[in-house]
C-alpha cells in the first residue's frame, strides 16, 4: 500500500464519516463474512472510490493470511487505510458494537432463569439447523482453497485431520490446526533450505499454553483462542468453545450453546460474537463484554501494529506456507464440527429440522439467516403442537 495513497485517503475521510459508514455496515451486515466483504467493497471501491479494486483484493488476501475473523480484520484495515490508526479503532468499533449490543440483549432473553416457552422453542428450532449451517460454510470454502493448493495430497490429509479433530477431540483442535500449519511450513522450509527454521518455535509455544482452572481468566483464555487462533472463521473454534463452555466449565448446557451459535448467525456483524453469549453465560453482561474485548483485540493489534507491512506480509513465504497447512485443516474442521453440533440435539423433531435445513442450504441455496429464522418459527410451531422440549 503506497504511502502517498494512504496519506491522500486519510486527508479525505474524517473519523465521523468512518464511524457513520462502518456503523451502518455493522447494523445491516447480516449473513457473515461474504456480506461484510460485499458491503465494504461497495462502499470503499464502487461508491466512494476511496480504495482501488486491486488494493482492496490485496487487503482481503492479507487478512486471509491471519488467524481470527477475517472480515472484521478487513473492516479495520480499510478504516486504517482511510483514516490511520484512529480510523482503524473507530471503524472497527463501529463495525462490531451494533451486533454486540443486539447479541447481548438476545443472550439475556435466551439465557434467563425462566425464559418463555416460545423463546426456548425458537432456540431449539434454530439450534437444530446449526450443524447444516456449519457444513454449508465449510463446503463453500473448498473450491478456492483447492485451487490454491500446491500439493493436493497434503491438502486432503490436512483437511481430514481437521475434520476428524473437530468431530472427536474438540478441545485439542487448535493444536491440530497449528500442527498442520507447522508441518507444511517445515516441509516447505526443509525443501528450500535443507533444514527446519526457527519459524515453528512460536507455534509450538502457542500450542503448549494451558488453560486456567476457571473464573475470569478461563473466560479470557477461551475468548483469546476464538480471536487469535481461529483460522478460517468462527465455526472452526466451535468444538473448543463447546467443550470449554459446556463440558469443562459448565457455563451453559448443550441446547444453550446451540442457541449461542444460532444467535451469532442471525445477528449483524461478526459471527465471532458468539463468544459474547458464552461470556454472558459465564459472568453476565461483564463476562460478555470481556469475552468480546479479548476476542476482538488481536484483530486490532494485527492491523495497528502491522498495517504498514500488510503488502509485504502477503508475500511472506513463512505466512503462506503455514496457511497452506492450517487453511485446509480449518476447512475440514468447519465441516467436522457438524458432528458434535448434531449429536448435541436431543429431540427427534430437531433432526427433522436439521434435514430440512440441509436441503434448503445445500440444494436450494437459500441464505443462512433465512433458514435459521424459518427453523426458529418451525420450532415454535412444533412445540405449540406438543413436541417435547429437553
Amino acid at each position: 500500500m503506497a504511502a502517498a495513497d494512504s496519506s491522500a485517503a486519510r486527508a479525505r475521510v474524517g473519523l465521523g464519516e468512518v464511524a457513520a459508514q462502518w456503523g451502518r455496515i455493522g447494523c445491516i451486515g447480516f449473513g457473515g463474512p461474504p456480506t461484510h466483504i460485499a458491503l465494504l467493497r461497495e462502499l470503499c471501491v464502487e461508491r466512494k472510490h476511496w480504495i482501488d479494486s486491486i488494493e482492496f483484493e490485496d487487503a482481503i488476501a492479507a487478512c486471509n493470511l491471519l488467524p481470527g475473523p477475517a472480515s472484521t480484520q478487513l473492516a479495520i484495515l480499510c478504516a486504517w487505510i482511510l483514516a490511520g490508526p484512529m480510523g482503524a479503532v473507530v471503524g472497527g468499533l463501529a463495525f462490531i458494537v451494533p451486533g454486540l449490543i443486539v447479541i447481548l440483549g438476545l443472550a439475556a432473553v435466551f439465557l434467563a432463569a425462566s425464559p418463555p416457552t416460545w423463546v426456548l422453542a425458537a432456540g431449539a428450532g434454530a439450534g437444530a439447523a446449526i450443524a447444516a449451517v456449519a457444513f454449508h460454510a465449510g463446503i463453500g470454502l473448498i473450491p478456492a482453497s483447492w485451487r490454491r493448493a500446491r500439493a493436493h495430497g497434503r491438502w486432503l490429509a490436512y483437511a481430514l485431520a481437521g475434520g476428524v479433530a473437530a468431530a472427536t477431540v474438540g478441545p485439542w483442535l487448535v493444536v491440530v490446526l497449528l500442527g498442520c500449519g507447522a508441518l507444511e511450513l517445515g516441509i516447505r522450509q526443509f525443501g528450500t533450505s535443507g533444514r527446519l527454521g526457527m519459524h515453528t518455535s512460536p507455534l509450538v509455544l502457542v500450542a503448549a499454553v494451558a488453560t486456567t482452572s476457571g473464573g475470569v481468566l478461563a473466560l479470557a483464555w477461551v475468548a483469546f483462542k476464538v480471536g487469535a487462533l481461529a483460522y478460517g472463521g468462527g465455526f472452526v473454534i466451535i468444538p473448543l468453545m463447546q467443550h470449554d463452555a459446556v463440558q469443562h466449565y459448565h457455563w451453559m448446557t448443550n441446547s444453550q450453546f446451540l442457541d449461542a451459535v444460532a444467535l451469532g448467525q442471525v445477528t449483524p456483524g461478526p459471527v465471532v460474537q458468539t463468544v459474547a453469549v458464552v461470556g454472558y453465560a459465564a459472568a453476565g453482561i461483564g463476562g460478555g463484554l470481556l469475552a468480546a474485548l479479548v476476542a476482538f483485540s488481536p484483530s486490532f493489534v494485527f492491523v495497528l501494529v502491522g498495517g504498514t507491512h500488510f503488502q509485504t506480509f502477503r508475500q511472506n513465504d513463512t505466512a503462506r506456507f503455514f496457511l497452506e497447512g492450517a487453511g485446509p485443516a480449518a476447512i475440514g474442521a468447519i465441516i467436522g464440527v457438524a458432528v458434535p453440533l448434531a449429536t448435541a440435539l436431543g429431540e427427534t423433531w430437531q433432526f427433522a429440522i436439521l434435514g430440512g435445513a440441509a436441503v434448503f442450504l445445500l440444494l436450494l441455496r437459500r441464505s443462512v439467516v433465512l433458514v435459521l429464522l424459518v427453523a426458529a418459527v418451525v420450532g415454535i410451531v412444533a412445540v405449540q403442537l406438543g413436541a417435547p422440549l429437553r
